[in-house]
């Protein structure tokens, strides 16, 4: 009876715990991949409570509004830029914690490596190139009902810059921080497509992802915050890089389940990655623009639906 009452009272005091806000445990600059839901909105740096941006010795005041804003739209896009996020895609979505978490597409000292070949394009691309291609792929700019394509110019896209550039503060410019690339799973471990259990990969998403982003793939409400649509009319469109499955595979492999990050295999997570990249969403309009002095990757969804 005694040790029974010990153990009820370890879960209890366990419970209670993990529903306490614990404070961010970081791994560099960066909150670390093994963190839970408790941090999931943690941002080490955070230009809305940064006193540094209010000190005109540092900062123009138009330049610190500029990085606030970018901030903003980073943490929620469809909302501060509805004309080129017409679903309910945010940039945090992907890179998580305002693009401050490792092996989640951290953006902390990566504005420097820019401009920097892009494959797809074939061409140099600078910071806002990369940010329009977010804004027209990964946010489906050209889904809008009235669609106004975003340029390098544009206000939201030099905000964004803006944000990203301050996250790169202090570090090296040409030089490509050690924690990019590492949300991707090894060579060796890559499956063929072809040989991708999708069904396997519907099993496991039913079985370890759908507290959070339900049977339907749109999304739980939990508190005040949404997961974003993995597929349908307000997710990404099949232009975007989580198109690609060994890409979105990555991000899955280290950054979900959002309550145990890591929990899943190589394998588990290129088989998730199948599945929800075989589900129906917006399609891109300017494939042919794509690929044409590189290989198209034997991941993308091109492979299936290029000319689509």
């Amino acid at each position: 009876m005694k040790r029974g009452f010990q153990v009820l009272t370890a879960l209890w005091v366990l419970a209670l715990v993990s529903c306490t806000r614990q404070p961010s445990k970081f791994s560099g600059p960066l909150i670390s991949s093994h963190t839970t839901m408790v941090t999931a909105w943690d941002f080490p740096k955070n230009p809305l409570t940064d006193k540094s941006l209010d000190d005109p010795k540092q900062y123009d005041s138009k330049l610190a509004n500029q990085i606030r804003w970018g901030f903003r739209l980073f943490t929620n896009t469809s909302q501060e830029a509805p004309q080129f996020a017409p679903g309910k895609m945010a940039c945090n979505n992907c890179h998580l914690n305002g693009g401050q978490r490792e092996r989640s597409l951290p953006l902390v000292g990566v504005a420097g490596v820019f401009p920097e070949y892009n494959k797809r394009s074939g061409r140099l691309y600078s910071l806002p190139d990369r940010v329009v291609d977010c804004f027209v792929r990964s946010e489906n700019a050209p889904g809008a009902p009235e669609p106004q394509l975003p340029t390098p110019t544009s206000k939201e896209v030099m905000a964004l810059s803006a944000y990203i550039t301050w996250l790169g503060r202090g570090y090296e410019v040409g030089k490509s921080p050690a924690w990019r690339g590492q949300n991707t799973i090894a060579a060796a471990k890559l499956i063929p497509v072809s040989k991708i259990d999708v069904r396997k990969g519907e099993s496991l998403f039913m079985e370890r992802c759908t507290n959070c982003h339900g049977e339907n793939g749109q999304g739980v409400q939990i508190g005040d915050k949404k997961a974003g649509p993995l597929w349908g009319p307000d997710s990404w469109n099949d232009g975007a890089g989580a198109g690609r499955v060994y890409t979105l595979a990555g991000i899955i492999r280290y950054s979900m389940p959002y309550l145990d990050p890591g929990s899943l295999s190589d394998e588990q997570a290129q088989e998730i990655a199948a599945f929800i990249d075989s589900k129906p969403r917006p399609q891109y309009p300017f494939k042919e623009a794509d690929y044409r002095t590189e290989k198209v990757p034997p991941d993308s969804v091109y492979y299936f639906n290029r000319g689509n």
